[in-house]
């Protein structure tokens, strides 16, 4: 197993300062994470540990944690208080929608009530749990259509009360999962139009330098597997997780969205990644709302720095039952499966089903075992159905899929990544072996709390499913 060199900074990881515009000491240079929040909280100079109250720029919540939010709001600040502002809350339902389950639905009700009653401008609703495409205002995993719908803005502070709001990192910008009582909170500070604001404690910085060609059989998840490995599931407790160096460079924004996505799963608060051209680019007629980057000072203070060969790197999976549990896939061949998932925010975007595609492709075979397809969002749906594969002759992910035996992609959605009720499509109603895109292994995360799930990249996930066991993608790519 190929280890990273870690370099600690002179910054002992328990040392803690006040801040120097109260103490009257001279600056020092600061992190990205610590810029973004010296600026949304009008301060000049931040240090890790400062608690300080943070303006809020986006709010996001769904149909699982707004419920509880939503009434915490109007316990606190009273039964006909009004949001702090109706265009800056997102609201996406997307983790339990299609299943007849009565609850999950009254939770969908009550989002749509709130809509309403605070005239929300961004509600990404859907009616027609028959047919999700005759939904066009639905979209699927808030994490993947906040990107696609312009809401990840370099260099402001995104809230979500869903702990893998971390994934809009990839844009430069601070942002971190939050508990219904901060969200409900959120909703309503106003401080007479001082706007919306929450405090937080200032992370530490933990850097994160991938340099080297990139493989071709190698995909973010191998490279934030090999992170979570090397560090641990409580490697980066309440820091930040800083992403630079050539490797992540060349990285395109939905592979950085995978690396930032799975921070949470190390402990960390956020993760991030310089603005670039490639971030310009993506955002370009995504959003009209002007954003300025901030970046890491030169002089900035990291607690530790890690650096990896990425060209070294071999294709990863993560053994139950912990994200951490760290293995080279070609070292679990003898591991028999029942079963393939590729999706959620972490696996189910656009560039995750072109790389599965791509390994069916070249195989020419069919699947072994069943394997499930739920595209994140409708976008990433009408991608599988529309985009032709590179080198397929014209071919698009979906007619690759059919031709190799895939069930039929599912609606966009969160889908089994959760569980979910037991009519979820593609949910572990048994004790199954799974290799999995999602982001989380733990004991009946997918289902049965006696399931086991390997978390994998598409690639590794797509090899697997052609021949019923764990397996390296480089038998086929």
């Amino acid at each position: 197993m190929v280890k990273s060199k870690k370099i600690v900074s002179v910054m002992a990881p328990q040392q803690t300062q006040r801040n120097p515009s109260e103490t009257g000491s001279v600056k020092h240079g600061m992190t990205m994470t610590e810029k973004i929040l010296a600026r949304s909280s009008e301060r000049s100079q931040l240090t890790p540990g400062d608690n300080v109250w943070v303006n809020v720029d986006i709010l996001m919540t769904h149909d699982v944690c707004g419920p509880g939010s939503f009434g915490i709001f109007k316990k606190e600040f009273g039964k006909n208080a009004k949001v702090w502002d109706r265009e800056k809350v997102v609201i996406i339902p997307d983790h339990y929608i299609f299943t007849s389950d009565e609850r999950a639905n009254r939770n969908v009700d009550i989002l749509r009530d709130f809509v309403k009653e605070q005239n929300i401008k961004y509600f990404y609703d859907i009616t027609d749990l028959s047919d999700f495409k005759v939904n066009p205002d639905y979209k699927g995993v808030c994490h993947v259509a906040l990107a696609q719908e312009g809401h990840c803005r370099p260099g402001e502070v995104l809230l979500g009360t869903d702990s893998h709001t971390c994934n809009a990192g990839a844009f430069g910008q601070f942002a971190t999962g939050i508990g219904n009582t901060d969200a409900g909170f959120v909703l309503g500070t106003d401080f007479d139009t001082l706007g919306s604001k929450i405090i937080l404690e200032v992370p530490p910085t933990l850097r994160f330098v991938m340099d080297g060609e990139m493989p071709d059989y190698l995909l973010a998840k191998d490279l934030i597997l090999q992170i979570i490995g090397e560090i641990s599931v409580a490697g980066a407790t309440y820091k930040s997780m800083e992403f630079v160096g050539s490797t992540v460079e060349s990285l395109s924004m939905e592979e950085r969205m995978t690396l930032c996505n799975m921070v949470v799963e190390a402990g960390g608060k956020n993760g991030v990644v310089p603005f670039d051209d490639t971030t310009r680019k993506y955002l370009e007629g995504k959003t009209s709302i002007p954003y300025d980057p901030l970046y890491s000072d030169d002089q900035a203070r990291f607690m530790s720095e890690y650096r990896f060969d990425v060209s070294k790197l071999e294709p990863l999976v993560a053994k139950p039952h912990s994200p951490d549990n760290r293995a080279l896939a070609r070292e679990c061949k003898d591991v028999k499966i029942d079963r393939v998932y590729i999706g959620s925010c972490t696996g189910g975007k656009t560039e995750d089903f072109l790389a599965a595609a791509k390994v069916f492709m070249a195989s020419g075979k069919k699947v072994k075992v069943p394997t499930f397809l739920v595209p994140a969002t409708q976008k990433v749906w009408v991608d599988v159905y529309t985009l032709p594969v590179p080198g397929s002759g014209g071919k698009t992910c979906a007619q690759i899929f059919e031709e190799a035996g895939c069930d039929t992609p599912g609606s966009p959605g969160c889908g089994a990544c959760l569980g979910g009720p037991r009519d979820t499509y593609a949910r572990m109603n048994e004790a199954q072996v799974c290799v999995s895109t999602t982001n989380r292994n733990f004991p009946g995360r997918m289902g049965n709390k006696e399931g086991q799930i390997y978390l994998a990249s598409p690639y590794t996930a797509a090899a697997s499913a052609l021949t019923g066991f764990v397996t390296d993608p480089r038998e086929f790519l």
